[in-house]
């Protein structure tokens, strides 16, 4: 099992920044990607950003240019800094760790969520 921890949600005006961040815990060993999500009230999840072990990055083109994640193997937290925030980056974004092959998660482990509000 991996407990994922996140913090640093808020609330921002559009164009403003926030710096997202989660820790994980437990069988660490087992992850190879580490990512975050979002989910807007009446939206699906979406990806937002995924990184993997060996760095390689992915960002939903929404995001591209704006966000940037990046993480720690040795502390073993992710973080998703993101700037130029827009309304529609209004969600609860959640942390996402696990094993993916092929270009999908094997399994997966997901944290509580922290909310992100911009305001126009």
């Amino acid at each position: 099992q991996v407990q994922l921890v996140e913090s640093g949600g808020g609330l921002v005006q559009a164009g403003g920044s926030l710096r997202l961040s989660c820790a994980a815990s437990g069988s660490i060993a087992s992850i190879n990607a580490m990512g975050w999500y979002r989910q807007a009230p009446a939206n699906q999840r979406e990806l937002v950003a995924l990184i993997t072990e060996t760095g390689t990055t992915n960002y939903a083109d929404s995001v591209k240019g704006r966000f940037t994640i990046s993480r720690d193997n040795a502390k073993n937290t992710v973080d998703l800094q993101m700037n130029s925030l827009k309304p529609e980056d209004t969600a609860v974004y959640y942390c996402n760790a696990g094993y993916r092959a092929m270009g999908r998660w094997r399994y997966e482990y997901r944290g509580q969520g922290t909310q992100v509000t911009v305001s126009s």
